[in-house]
């Protein structure tokens, strides 16, 4: 079955796989610095015990919030504060926990990658199809138009000039916020049951259907989920208490994680790629291409860079994804003089105000007339 892009045309098997030129010398000074930074520091690129404290913080922030909201909450005002307060803990173990997890950068053992993955399923979501579609479809092929699903929001949005332009799009640098608000409820309420029942491709990627143990592993997460997003809380509170609540923390956590991915591949510093059947060769190499498709921003804020798991740090992020983030901000000074050295273009916004209106002018100038945009 094809894959379909964005104007609903169907892809050739040739263009399921984009491929990129050989590795040079920029990828093997890359590595070979980086490992030098290891040596000297003599620190672990995983099992990492700030990491370990990490966790703790962010899950023991997430179970306070919940316990608050369920059992102790008594106004209005607190709900809200809580609800809050659980939207941004979702997010801050979403970032860090099980970001890492999936990336099996975590930890060097696979099933303590694999228990931290799957606090996806515990924020509504699924490790086993956020593999396809994040580690695979938009880590392998990053800003290139039909393979890479976190730049296709279809009719609703154009963020690449490869895509189709509608009129409406001329306001998505405004309405664009609201999408981006919805994106946990859908993934939440409706997105994975989607890709259980009937979509067996994301963007370019495959995805197989889970079987056995993941079967098994995806009705027990949902059924977790359910049970803690309404099935608890309704034992002490009405239908419409908890349904407000659920609304507030879900957009909590949609608009910050859309947000924060979005700023570091969707700007005017970002390339966009695109690959045909006669042409399914990027020009340049995978390394030089993740740095030309990828943004840092506000790397100078430590309790921001603490907060989003290091994603602001995202060209080390897709260079070395199976690295621990808690390095991400000593390695940044190593990539960049690299880069320096080889005519790398690199791109760092110094703070989240100057991304947030990289991607704000962006978005507008998507959402002219292609002939203008262009």
């Amino acid at each position: 079955m094809p894959a379909i892009d964005a104007t609903n045309g169907p892809y050739s098997l040739a263009m399921r796989t984009a491929t990129y030129a050989p590795k040079t010398e920029f990828s093997t000074e890359l590595h070979q610095r980086v490992d030098a930074y290891f040596e000297s520091s003599r620190q672990s690129r995983r099992d990492v015990p700030r990491m370990y404290v990490k966790t703790v913080i962010m899950l023991g922030w997430l179970f306070t919030s919940y316990v608050f909201l369920v059992f102790f909450v008594r106004t209005s005002p607190g709900a809200v504060l809580g609800a809050l307060s659980l939207g941004l803990a979702m997010a801050g173990v979403g970032f860090n926990v099980q970001h890492d997890g999936g990336h099996g950068a975590y930890s060097k053992h696979g099933w303590i990658n694999k228990m931290m993955a799957l606090s996806l399923d515990l924020l509504g979501g699924t490790a086993y199809f956020w593999h396809f579609k994040h580690n695979i479809a938009h880590h392998t092929h990053t800003n290139i138009e039909g393979h890479d699903n976190d730049i296709d929001l279809g009719p609703l949005g154009r963020v690449s000039p490869h895509q189709a332009w509608h009129s409406p799009h001329r306001f998505q640098f405004v309405y664009l916020w609201g999408i981006y608000a919805l994106l946990a409820l859908e993934w939440q309420l409706t997105g994975e049951f989607r890709h259980l029942i009937s979509k067996r491709w994301v963007a370019s990627t495959h995805v197989p259907v889970p079987r056995g143990r993941e079967m098994l592993i995806f009705w027990v997460g949902k059924l977790t989920f359910f049970s803690l997003a309404f099935g608890l809380p309704l034992c002490f509170h009405s239908f419409r208490h908890v349904a407000a609540v659920y609304l507030l923390a879900a957009v909590t956590l949609g608009i910050l994680v859309a947000t924060v991915f979005q700023l570091a591949h969707c700007s005017g510093a970002a390339a966009f790629r695109r690959v045909t059947a006669e042409h399914p060769s990027i020009d340049s190499a995978w390394a030089e291409h993740q740095v030309a498709t990828t943004v840092d921003f506000a790397r100078g804020n430590r309790l921001f860079s603490w907060y989003v798991g290091g994603l602001n740090f995202q060209i080390e992020h897709h260079l070395f994804p199976k690295i621990c983030h808690v390095h991400y901000a000593a390695l940044a000074p190593i990539v960049e003089a690299v880069c320096r050295a080889h005519g790398v273009p690199y791109y760092a916004h110094p703070t989240v105000r100057h991304a947030v209106l990289s991607h704000i002018r962006w978005l507008r100038l998507m959402g002219q007339r292609p002939a203008v945009a262009v």
